[in-house]
């Protein structure tokens, strides 16, 4: 329930101090690279279009081309969006890991720290398993 204050009842206070003499180093540290390597990125998108690939060779139609192109540009656009984020000011924290540092040191997931190898496996294994049905597809399609 609101309560009514009346008009006479509000003060007038002094104008607020500028941001700047509030904080005046407030330079913005941000890490936008997922502690990922780019190679990691590179890789799921070339697993990705792998398979378009199969599945455009497999099913060669010209009713499928405009699937075909709907689906490469979503594959663009969902991994070009993070990509463009990366380079976006103000300037990175940190640049994202190489493959040598991502390996040695890991990454932390929400059940715990993986070892490099173990998180290449983890985020890779999707896209591997996707390609893998459309090449049993393939392989189907061709015995018939």
């Amino acid at each position: 329930m609101s309560k009514h204050i009346p008009a006479n009842a509000f003060r007038i206070v002094d104008t607020p101090a500028p941001f700047a003499a509030i904080a005046p180093d407030h330079s913005v540290k941000v890490v936008r690279s997922f502690d990922l390597p780019t190679g990691l990125f590179a890789a799921t998108v070339a697993l990705y279009f792998a398979f378009l690939g199969v599945m455009a060779w497999t099913f060669a139609d010209k009713g499928l081309a405009i699937p075909m192109a709907i689906f490469s540009i979503y594959i663009a656009m969902a991994f070009g969006t993070p990509a463009m984020w990366v380079r976006m000011k103000p300037g990175h924290a940190a640049t994202p890991l190489t493959w040598n540092r991502f390996m040695r040191e890991g990454v932390d997931t929400l059940t715990g720290r993986l070892d490099g190898k173990g998180a290449a496996v983890q985020i890779l294994m999707l896209p591997v398993l996707i390609l893998g049905w459309g090449l049993i597809v393939a392989t189907i399609v061709a015995t018939l």
